[in-house]
């Protein structure tokens, strides 16, 4: 069977936890929560997940502790969390959008809010999955800073999208690899600032993680998050 391009996604966000130890994962969407079960799985046995409400729980969903909500904040401030958030829009320097379009004082259209971005992205790792790969989302300037970028001081590890990995290394956003089949053309005609980097394909999930992913994932979500 092929690897889908979801499954290019998933091995990549598992990477992106790559030696996390004792800490605990946060992450939104489909793809990021599949690939957290599968890392906690197989190479990063340490991490923590939650159920979204008060218990600690493994890759499986079995419980393992109490984690009331209050206990998030002291993790968060220690550092001890990597979070993956779900920007509506994000710059060259990570600088992430998830509260309005347009105008702060008559936005076009009016978001979720900052949430939890501006302490995240100033306290531990925060990566940006992004299923949809445009110009609309990658902007040269956001509408609103929700979570603070490279250049402001913030913690923004990876983002994730699906055409490639990119990082922030040498101070502004860079591709790190590109998803098998993507072009570094594609690339930059869906992004609305200059970018460039390695054109290393992501690699492809071992045998045992596509089993995994199979079992983590048996009604195929991840498939129809990814465009």
């Amino acid at each position: 069977m092929p690897t889908s391009r979801a499954d290019h996604c998933v091995v990549a966000c598992k990477d992106a936890l790559a030696g996390s130890g004792e800490i605990l994962v946060s992450p939104f969407g489909i793809v990021p929560p599949i690939a957290a079960r599968l890392a906690r799985a197989s190479s990063e046995p340490d991490i923590v997940l939650t159920d979204g409400e008060a218990r600690a729980i493994d890759g499986d969903g079995n419980v393992e502790s109490w984690l009331p909500f209050r206990f998030i904040f002291d993790l968060l401030s220690s550092g001890k969390r990597h979070v993956f958030m779900m920007p509506v829009q994000i710059d060259r320097f990570g600088n992430m959008n998830l509260s309005a379009i347009g105008p702060h004082d008559h936005p076009k259209v009016q978001m979720i809010g900052s949430r939890g971005a501006p302490g995240n992205t100033i306290s531990h790792k925060t990566s940006y999955w992004v299923p949809r790969h445009t110009a609309r989302a990658f902007v040269e300037q956001v509408d609103f800073v929700s979570g603070l970028g490279v250049d402001r001081g913030g913690l923004v590890h990876h983002v994730i999208t699906n055409l490639g990995v990119f990082d922030f290394d040498g101070g502004t956003m860079r591709v790190r690899s590109l998803h098998p089949g993507v072009t570094m053309d594609e690339v930059r005609e869906n992004t609305g600032f200059a970018i460039d980097g390695d054109e290393t394909p992501t690699r492809e999930p071992t045998d045992d993680e596509r089993e995994l992913i199979a079992k983590l994932d048996p009604n195929d979500a991840r498939n129809r998050e990814v465009s």
